[in-house]
């Protein structure tokens, strides 16, 4: 028997709508694939699904299912995430023309970047360029937003989302 023949036994039988039970099952894929990607503890995993006020059979098949599957999931997971390349090493040089034949008291300082980025075993470098404000600037903005991360009502965000 297919899922989806037992998808409309269970329809008939328990006379709900399919729009019902395709909300329950994605929203019981979704459990199973955060609670996997996560890789939450049994105990953790139970207080998530006593939340939800189903029995204390359904809790118990609900880790069972959990536990056998998470790491299948993982894999899978694994599988279908995108393989993003990330930092390896930064090299920097500060270049400063001090004159040029047009003008003889001219100062232009420039900022030149190399980023080393390693994407499994392919590694790459990407060259930059700015001037001290703009790089000035960039590190302002990532620090704010590092400092954002650290507030309270960011990690309750993220504790929410996790």
């Amino acid at each position: 028997m297919c899922v989806k023949q037992l998808v409309f036994i269970y329809i008939i039988y328990l006379n709900v709508s399919s729009e019902s039970v395709q909300h329950g099952v994605e929203g019981l894929m979704y459990l199973l694939t955060e609670s996997s990607k996560l890789t939450i503890s049994e105990v953790d995993f139970q207080d998530s699904v006593l939340v939800l006020g189903f029995s204390e059979e359904l809790n118990a098949l609900l880790l069972q299912l959990y536990l056998e599957n998470r790491k299948e999931v993982r894999q899978i997971l694994s599988k279908l995430a995108p393989s993003l390349p990330h930092y390896h090493n930064l090299e920097w040089r500060l270049d400063v023309q001090l004159a040029s034949r047009a003008l003889r008291h001219q100062v232009k300082p420039t900022v030149t970047l190399k980023l080393h980025l390693e994407d499994g075993a392919k590694r790459s470098a990407r060259v930059l360029q700015t001037d001290p404000a703009t790089l000035q600037h960039l590190i302002d903005e990532l620090e704010r937003a590092l400092a954002e991360l650290k507030s309270s009502h960011c990690r309750r965000i993220l504790r929410n989302i996790k």
